[in-house]
């Protein structure tokens, strides 16, 4: 399977949404990914239901929701309602990871799960077969423009080992300072799913960026 771009809009002129996500719908991106941050869970707020029901109206990609908040499991319906394809929820927020899982995926939506830079892959191990995608953080969750964290590298290559020893299907997602170096090297760790926010939103030219992106 060809690699996959998923521009963060976090990144976005939030003054010219519109603007900024119907450049995501021209341009070669795959999926949009969309932040949901509480300042509970990660020290930021972001944008919430109405605002995603209103993204949903608009955007021609799949909807790739990660949900940086304590409790997520309350929102299923919602997200489900506004058009989620994929639905990523924390380890660390999830006592119940596995009921959470399977409501995400009852309501219609793929279901994806993240780990924090300190959260080892090995924690994954009793739930892997049951998730659509793991979306590795690169960087501590709850700004964008953070430096890449270098192991993350190392951290995707054990995760694609995990995945492939068992003969799944689980897709890689890796979200934070991403560029085509640090893209480069994570495409060549194992990595399926690159999400770029800073890189793409404040080049200039970001349907050029996202272009050069996706020819890693």
């Amino acid at each position: 399977m060809k690699h996959l771009i998923a521009p963060s809009l976090l990144s976005a002129d939030f003054l010219n949404l519109q603007r900024d996500i119907e450049m995501i719908n021209r341009s070669e991106a795959d999926w949009l990914h969309l932040d949901v941050m509480d300042g509970v869970f990660v020290p930021n707020i972001t944008i919430g239901i109405p605002v995603l029901q209103a993204i949903g109206r608009l955007c021609q990609k799949k909807m790739d929701v990660h949900l940086m908040i304590v409790e997520p499991q309350k929102f299923i319906p919602e997200l489900a309602a506004c058009g989620t394809y994929m639905m990523n929820v924390h380890y660390e927020t999830c006592p119940h990871l596995h009921r959470t899982v399977h409501a995400i995926r009852e309501a219609g939506m793929k279901a994806g799960v993240a780990l924090n830079p300190h959260t080892p892959v090995s924690l994954l191990e009793d739930i892997l077969e049951d998730i659509d995608m793991v979306l590795l953080m690169s960087v501590n969750p709850g700004y964008g423009g953070q430096k890449f964290i270098e192991h993350s590298v190392e951290k995707t290559r054990k995760m694609r080992e995990m995945i492939d020893r068992r003969g799944l299907q689980t897709l890689i997602q890796v979200d934070g300072g991403v560029n085509l170096e640090t893209g480069r090297r994570l495409l060549e760790a194992g990595a399926d799913v690159l999400v770029a926010g800073s890189f793409v939103f404040k080049s200039g030219e970001p349907e050029n960026v996202i272009r050069k992106l996706k020819e890693l």
